[in-house]
């Protein structure tokens, strides 16, 4: 992945590369059991109707079709999230495997092996592969408005006119709209959003909100920071600009309000400088395009930060797949931590 602080890329490059950004989740899609999910052999739109098909995304744009897409190319995170509804993709584009082979925290519950990985790192699509899949709709997540994300700007023209696309906001939006959102493209693809997993995954997701008010209500005191790190920074997010956090927000999480850049995402600190903010929680970037906790050991002055000394370390899954399948757990996961955290700032 480029190194955003030394090539000159847009703002959704900024978000993307190396560790610079602190921004903002299984359900089996094959098999016809009695759980009601979709049998893959119907196809990515499974039960779907027959005829004309048009979903209107977050950009006001309409996507249209003689019928119901079946050949969709998406973005790992977004294809994961389709995954957990029933619907599967022929390719992908973004975080989809590590170096050794392994699917990235990004792919979810996705097969990688059983779909065109069209480009795995910041500014890699394939094109040629891309128009072999005959592909009948693209789908990404928007962090800026009109942008598509791992979409490169060098090659979107030829990439759009391949095929209709649906971009979905992943910023300025809060975790139940996104779900939402999804759950909505989901179904116009053919999925039964009333079958049991669904149905019980939106119960689990619903009491691990009702988890973390609970958390935040009973420890009021605690405040989070939400960070990323780079070999050479460290980067402090504002939570109400990305749907996780913000909805963490809302749900009465405190949190690190740093003095961010005209981009409006974070804050860029030398590392001689990360104790600027007090914080008794903090919640790590898990990307594997960010440097994690364990790689920080030679920093001294991460090791003496409160939160770290006292094992307050959590991570942060920047880019959650807006599934409550996967949703409910990051929830889970930030009440249990709130719920036994000390003071320490």
């Amino acid at each position: 992945m480029p190194n955003a602080l030394s090539s000159p890329l847009s703002r959704r490059g900024v978000l993307a590369a190396g560790g610079a950004v602190g921004l903002g989740v299984a359900l089996a899609a094959c098999g016809s059991g009695d759980d009601g999910t979709k049998d893959a052999d119907a196809g990515a739109g499974g039960d779907a109707k027959a005829g004309p098909w048009s979903f209107e995304d977050d950009r006001g744009e309409t996507a249209k079709a003689d019928s119901v897409p079946k050949s969709i190319v998406a973005f790992t995170g977004t294809a994961a999230a389709l995954h957990d509804y029933g619907i599967e993709v022929k390719g992908v584009f973004g975080p989809t495997t590590t170096k050794d082979g392994k699917p990235d925290i990004q792919a979810g519950d996705l097969d990688v092996t059983k779909v065109e990985i069209l480009g795995n790192v910041w500014g890699e699509f394939n094109v040629e592969k891309y128009a072999a899949l005959a592909p009948d709709l693209l789908v990404t997540a928007q962090w800026v408005e009109g942008e598509l994300w791992y979409v490169p700007e060098q090659s979107k023209d030829k990439i759009l006119k391949l095929a209709p696309s649906v971009a979905l906001w992943a910023a300025e939006t809060t975790v139940p709209k996104a779900v939402q959102r999804h759950a909505d493209l989901a179904e116009s693809l053919g999925a039964d959003l009333k079958a049991a997993k669904v149905t019980d995954a939106k119960a689990r997701f619903e009491k691990a909100a009702g988890r973390l008010r609970a958390a935040a209500k009973s420890n009021p005191e605690i405040r989070v920071l939400v960070g990323s790190a780079s070999q050479d920074l460290f980067y402090v997010s504002l939570a109400k600009m990305s749907a996780d956090t913000l909805y963490f927000q809302e749900l009465g999480v405190k949190f690190v309000e740093p003095k961010v850049n005209s981009q409006g995402f974070f804050e860029e600190l030398s590392w001689e400088n990360i104790d600027k903010y007090p914080a008794d929680i903090i919640m790590m970037d898990n990307r594997s395009s960010a440097l994690q906790p364990g790689a920080l050991t030679s920093k001294p002055t991460w090791a003496r930060l409160p939160a770290v000394k006292a094992g307050q370390v959590v991570p942060r899954v920047t880019e959650p797949i807006y599934s409550y399948d996967k949703c409910a757990p990051i929830l889970d996961d930030l009440a249990a931590a709130i719920e036994k955290a000390r003071k320490v700032a």
